[in-house]
């Protein structure tokens, strides 16, 4: 409402006209035409004007109220093949009319379905074994504002809707996990966490191919986990948690199916026999080596801090000599990039491994500090959107970890790269990148115990693989926290880096899991614009500031960055746009949990994928004119310049949308 469009002269008038010919004949159309006086008008002055839609009146003799938000719009839609807006200043008025924004809003038909009767049947039968109060009422999905509790539905025009996501966490629940969940078979998140339930895990769960995420946390399970669920967790599909359950077997041997064990026990007296030769054998060839050379065995050792308070650390990786190093890196012939810690080098293992090594400069300002907490940390975590740790050398003065190589680099590089096209990197990729990436923090908050706060979250420390799988790296700076609430733990030293860092965190010392949340936001930003986090022209601004100011426009083009030329789907990047946007709110209590921006970026690729990558361009079919015979002036508080006619997003939760 602060820029608005005026003629230079009274006797101009105001004309919008948009071609609707390429949209179905049968849609309905509903307006909205905001006013508001920026001008302090003199005591003779008058603003006054007639609003015409496709040559009608509609409105006559309107004075827009000073700096005071005012709108016309139609109660009942109306159908046309060329919208046409009028403002027409009366004969008595003597300044031009005004306008400071205008919507347009296709109706589309469609019938009000309810939730697919499957997952109806299945909730309410667990609503009923569990005696589930709260508002547990009605259609699960239907009406979407009012959702059931712990329930997140997906929405399609053209099917009903499918509960997605399941948070019955805390709910007091009791007896054995009821079967009914496995009917729910589109659901991908499903959190049973912190409740008193018993019996054993039913392998009907492992059913469910949607799920990638189940939390059984904090319950009184026994029994055996299902082979099922164990073959998802192993092939990546899963994330599976289930700590503190006393009585839950959790043995990978005895959590196998029976029969495997059937034919286990028909194969034993053969296996003996083989292993033991193998096991003669390997002993021999050992011995041999032994003379020959010094071998590198995987065993646990000690590191001792240095005094900055770090506990004695075990590690079960395989521990590196020096000249080992210098063997498997060619003698450190190949740099893959530079950090505070030192350079990383290639290197390649005995049987073809691919590694990186990780090699701390003697003039580092990182010390063994930070090579003890990154070591700590990568010996703790398995995730698949985490870098893992192969081992790690300290060999007198010489200190270096080796870990996973990553061929595709850093997600910096990508977002800054583009092909012989001119084109960057796709926005469905981006999208997964983000996931994955959002996957792996989530796991450091919630399925780390103690959990990990990252501290340095940025582009640069998030690295692809051949598939341009995204994982989670450089935890050097990285603190564990242990207090009650989970939220944020003290610390005298203080990380991050320029652009990324939490202002909170910034103030207080006290970083938080919020403070990676604010800095993931950053990152999503930056798969948005194709921007750096700081830009640099024509001044310096935080990527922050500059997004939301064009978003509070409805400026989403104006964002987004142009190397993906239109193939994306204009509502997943209004909705990760928001997003970004919720993670980086000044105060961290505003800012989701990384798990929710895991669901919410789930929601942003289904938006994408449900759009079969066409790339539509938003503004398609829209040809928007103001009377360009008019002249043009501006000021400092209004702009009085040709009509740029924008869309906003259909959807609610967009900044255009909030007035």
């Amino acid at each position: 409402m602060q820029t608005a469009v005026t003629p230079q002269h009274v006797s101009n008038n105001i004309e919008f006209t948009l071609d609707l010919q390429s949209f179905p004949s049968d849609l309905g159309y509903i307006h909205m035409l905001y006013f508001c006086e920026l001008e302090h008008l003199q005591t003779k002055a008058r603003r006054e004007y007639n609003f015409y839609r496709n040559d009608v009146l509609r409105h006559s003799n309107y004075t827009p109220p000073y700096l005071v938000t005012d709108y016309i719009y139609s109660s009942e839609p109306f159908q046309v093949d060329q919208y046409k807006v009028s403002l027409n200043a009366t004969a008595t008025s003597t300044l031009p009319p005004i306008i400071n924004g205008i919507e347009l809003f296709a109706v589309i038909p469609t019938t009000i379905q309810g939730t697919d009767t499957q997952d109806v049947s299945a909730i309410t039968a667990i609503k009923e074994i569990y005696q589930v109060h709260k508002n547990w009422m009605g259609d699960p999905c239907i009406p979407k504002a009012l959702c059931w509790d712990g329930l997140t539905c997906s929405y399609d025009v053209s099917k009903p809707p499918i509960i997605r996501n399941v948070n019955m966490s805390f709910n007091g629940l009791h007896g054995g996990i009821s079967p009914n969940f496995a009917n729910l078979m589109d659901v991908q998140y499903l959190d049973l966490s912190n409740n008193n339930l018993t019996g054993s895990i039913p392998d009907t769960l492992s059913r469910i191919q949607s799920l990638i995420f189940l939390d059984l946390s904090n319950n009184n399970l026994n029994g055996s986990i299902p082979y099922g669920l164990i073959k998802k967790v192993q092939d990546g599909s899963l994330d599976l948690r289930y700590v503190n359950n006393p009585d839950l077997c959790t043995n990978g041997n005895s959590s196998q199916l029976a029969e495997g064990r059937t034919k286990l026990a028909i194969y034993i007296a053969v296996s003996v026999v083989v292993i033991v030769v193998l096991v003669l054998v390997a002993v021999l060839c050992f011995c041999f080596q032994r003379k020959r050379k010094q071998v590198s065995i995987n065993y646990s050792v000690k590191l001792t801090s240095d005094g900055d308070g770090n506990s004695s650390l075990r590690l079960e990786n395989r521990r590196f000599t020096y000249m080992e190093l210098e063997t498997i890196t060619n003698n450190f012939g190949r740099v893959l990039g530079q950090g505070g810690f030192g350079y990383v080098f290639h290197g390649c293992l005995e049987d073809a491994t691919q590694v990186a090594v990780k090699l701390r400069s003697h003039s580092s300002n990182q010390g063994v500090k930070q090579f003890l907490a990154e070591a700590q940390v990568l010996t703790r975590i398995h995730h698949k959107n985490l870098v893992s740790m192969i081992g790690y050398c300290k060999d007198g003065v010489h200190m270096a970890l080796v870990y996973e190589y990553m061929p595709q680099g850093t997600l910096q590089e990508h977002i800054a790269r583009e092909d012989n096209s001119g084109r960057g990197l796709p926005w469905r990729q981006r999208l997964q990148v983000a996931l994955e990436s959002a996957q792996g923090l989530e796991y450091l908050h919630k399925g780390c115990n103690p959990p990990i706060i990252h501290r340095d979250v940025k582009t640069a420390n998030i690295l692809l693989n051949a598939r341009l799988e995204a994982k989670i790296a450089d935890f050097g700076l990285s603190k564990a926290f242990t207090c009650d609430d989970n939220t944020n733990v003290s610390t005298n030293t203080f990380a991050g880096t320029h652009g990324y860092v939490d202002p909170e965190y910034q103030r207080t010392m006290y970083p938080s899991t919020k403070s990676d949340v604010y800095s993931f936001g950053v990152v999503l930003l930056e798969l948005v614009t194709g921007k750096p986090a700081i830009l640099r022209n024509p001044r310096p601004i935080n990527i922050i500031n500059w997004a939301r100011q064009l978003l509070a426009r409805g400026d989403i083009e104006g964002i987004v960055d142009a190397r993906m030329q239109g193939d994306h789907d204009i509502n997943a990047v209004w909705k990760t746009a928001n997003i970004a946007l919720m993670c980086t709110e000044q105060a961290p209590a505003q800012r989701p949990s990384m798990t929710e921006v895991v669901m919410q970026l789930q929601e942003c690729l289904d938006l994408e994928e449900g759009s079969g990558g066409s790339g539509m361009n938003p503004h398609m079919g829209y040809n928007a004119t103001i009377n360009q015979s008019i002249g043009v002036s501006q000021n400092n508080t209004m702009f009085e310049t040709a009509y740029n006619y924008t869309t906003g997003p259909p959807m609610d939760s967009s900044p255009a949308s909030t007035r």
